[in-house]
């Protein structure tokens, strides 16, 4: 693995501060600020924004959302909107087997249930699909392998505990091997799924790393560790969590899974991409981050701690998701064109400087469009947090408009191991 940073022999304090400072939305905020206040000046090599075209996309949004949630209760973005792919409420049959247990124990499965799921959410491709007997629907990309990581947890795939199947435990994922991952979400030859073999490797790293922090995931090693480490000292009847914090110690304690060799000295940033336009101060200098799954993951983790009584406060602290359905979304509405239209039929790295600011120009504008959504709608931002703006939302309508556009197709193409995009 090849390592994007400083001199190996970096002072060990310095690296861990820089990466520690990397490691918040406020910087991915104020960062993202930076190269769209160049962008607007016209300062960009690669994007031109166009801010009139912002209403636009709220309309789209708004009308997309509408057309989902007519009466505006509109839960957040996260993996358990997929677990309902289909109409179907799978989460009663979990409540159903977990219904005997405590608050406590029934977040740490749930929490399990998430963080393996959106692991296993990298692109399917589009040729594979996932058939589920119990409501004879079929389902693909992100919603099948939302339906097929549910049905391999219930099964007790990433457990090793026979009497315990409905948990994710460090030996569990260590043991995993590609053959069985396979035949569970039903993939071969005819119905081939996109990196089989990665999502093996990812989840075989998330078990070397549970195993290693007791003090964080407990001596199992469970991803649900993380629900007494910031719970427990509170009591869960009467504790309040910052969304931000259960981001943080994501962040922190499982900096050591993601595949991209960024890092500074030592330190692994994973999410986090060079881009010469933005300023900071001493070794952050140049570093753009993102955290995008994490955040993903962190989304998909605030009702697991609401359904145990846990109040969880700071939501917008969270940015909204720089992928390529929101993206796309401004790509397609016209708030980003690109300066040259031939770029959009080259393929690009997660690394490369136009793929680094379309993704930072996705996160502050995103900011700037949810205002403009909520008063289309008639709501403000404690009944419609920016979690409720993506899921009404922008990822829908980006996909709608992709779909319309493309084929569903992205608007640019980026080759991704999966943690990106």
């Amino acid at each position: 693995m090849s390592v994007i940073g400083v001199r190996p022999d970096l002072d060990t304090a310095r690296a861990e501060g820089a990466a520690a400072a990397l490691r918040t939305t406020s910087a991915v905020r104020e960062r993202a600020r930076q190269l769209l206040s160049r962008a607007r000046e016209g300062d960009s090599l690669w994007f031109a924004v166009d801010d009139d075209a912002l209403h636009s996309a709220a309309a789209e949004v708004a009308d997309v959302t509408r057309a989902r949630y007519p009466d505006l209760k509109i839960p957040y973005h996260s993996r358990w909107r997929h677990f309902e792919a289909g109409g179907v409420d799978r989460k009663a049959e979990l409540d159903a087997q977990l219904a005997a247990l405590d608050a406590p124990v029934r977040a740490r499965a749930m929490i399990d249930l998430a963080v393996v799921s959106v692991l296993l959410d990298a692109g399917a491709g589009p040729d594979w699909h996932y058939d589920e007997a119990a409501s004879g629907q079929s389902f693909a990309r992100s919603e099948g392998l939302g339906v097929a990581s549910w049905h391999a947890f219930l099964g007790g795939l990433f457990s090793s505990d026979a009497a315990h199947p409905l948990q994710v435990d460090a030996a569990g994922l260590r043991g995993l091997d590609a053959n069985r991952l396979a035949e569970v979400f039903q993939a071969g030859p005819s119905n081939p799924l996109v990196g089989l073999e990665g999502r093996v490797l990812l989840l075989r790293r998330l078990g070397e790393v549970l195993g290693a922090r007791p003090d964080v995931f407990g001596s199992q090693g469970r991803p649900g560790g993380l629900f007494d480490l910031l719970v427990a000292p509170q009591g869960a009847a009467t504790a309040t969590v910052a969304a931000h914090d259960i981001l943080s110690q994501l962040l922190t304690s499982l900096s050591g899974i993601w595949p991209a060799g960024n890092a500074i000295g030592a330190e692994p940033l994973g999410d986090c991409w060079r881009h010469d336009a933005v300023a900071g101060p001493g070794l952050t200098q140049g570093w753009m981050p993102f955290h995008k799954l994490s955040q993903w993951l962190c989304y998909s983790l605030l009702e697991p701690f609401q359904w145990a009584g846990v109040r969880v406060v700071g939501v917008d602290a969270l940015t909204g998701l720089p992928e390529y359905r929101n993206g796309g979304l401004l790509l397609d509405t016209g708030v980003l064109r690109l300066h040259d239209r031939a770029w959009a039929a080259q393929s690009w790295t997660a690394g490369d400087e136009l793929v680094v600011e379309w993704r930072a120009l996705t996160v502050v504008l995103l900011d700037e469009l949810a205002p403009l959504v909520r008063a289309r709608l008639g709501v403000d931002s404690r009944a419609m947090p920016l979690a409720c703006v993506l899921e009404g939302g922008t990822w829908a309508a980006g996909r709608a408009l992709a779909q319309r556009s493309r084929g569903g197709l992205p608007p640019l193409v980026v080759v991704s191991d999966g943690t990106v995009f």
